[in-house]
């Protein structure tokens, strides 16, 4: 019995040293989620790779011009596990998104699947 505990112990620090390893590439720091912000606008672009997706989102802005912002999302292996494809957003989609914005002020922040609308409030749902 003790031997069977010492080894799912083993297995299980494994299985943590691991975890840690995968998400580790680089820290969150950079965003604020604690002042999230809405942003409504044209998907320019979707960047469906490794080791993060990417949204080009055009906004509108006060004074009529536009913005670029730059939203990084979840590997796209994950977001295929979530039933994601290439094909889930489109250039020319008009979505809303909750994001964390960048700390710097720049236009850009981190995305998440189940914060993103469409312009009427519906959640955007991803068919598989």
């Amino acid at each position: 019995m003790r031997r069977h505990q010492l080894t799912a112990a083993l297995a299980g620090g494994a299985l943590l040293a691991l975890g840690g390893t995968v998400t580790a590439h680089h820290s969150y720091a950079m965003f604020d989620p604690d002042n999230p912000i809405e942003l409504v606008g044209v998907v320019k672009e979707f960047k469906f790779g490794s080791p993060h997706t990417f949204i080009i989102l055009q906004v509108k802005d006060a004074d009529g011009s536009v913005t670029s912002w730059s939203l990084e999302g979840l590997s796209a292996t994950a977001l295929v596990r979530e039933g994601w494809s290439s094909k889930a957003i489109s250039p020319g989609d008009e979505l809303k998104f909750t994001i964390a914005p960048l700390r710097s002020g720049a236009p850009g922040g981190a995305w998440s699947t189940n914060k993103i609308k469409l312009p009427d409030g519906r959640p955007l749902v991803i068919a598989p």
